[in-house]
């Protein structure tokens, strides 16, 4: 069993930068391929980022890559999501997700319907 808690959300100005933090219990983030998921009112949840079990691969979605960074403390049970440049179009509900995977494997877009824990969300409010 894991359990996410998100936090470091908020309302912002666009340009400006956040970092969101979601950290784990449980003894198994360590085999986590961890993931950033976001939701805007009115549209589908929306891949953003993931990173590999050791922190060594990341992926990102296009609309964030260059501007976002995700990073892991398997040591403190937890991932950042660094947010730079923030746009209007960020705005959403953050939430972060893990999926359990007994191998080592590069990361890559995550699919929502495979994580198997989820966190309840942060809000990130950009405004123009």
């Amino acid at each position: 069993q894991v359990q996410l808690v998100e936090s470091g959300g908020g309302l912002v100005q666009a340009g400006d930068s956040l970092r969101l933090s979601c950290a784990a219990s449980g003894r198994t983030f360590s085999s986590a391929t961890m993931g950033w998921f976001r939701q805007a009112p009115g549209k589908e949840r929306e891949f953003v980022a993931a990173i590999s079990r050791s922190g060594g691969s990341t992926y990102y979605a296009d609309s964030v890559k260059g501007r976002f960074t995700i990073s892991r403390d398997n040591a403190k049970n937890t991932v950042y999501l660094q947010m730079n440049s923030l746009k209007p179009e960020d705005t959403a509900a953050y939430y972060c997700a893990a999926k359990i995977v007994p191998l080592a494997v590069a990361a890559g877009k995550l699919d929502p319907r495979s994580c198997d824990y989820w966190g309840q969300g942060t809000q990130v409010t950009v405004s123009s």
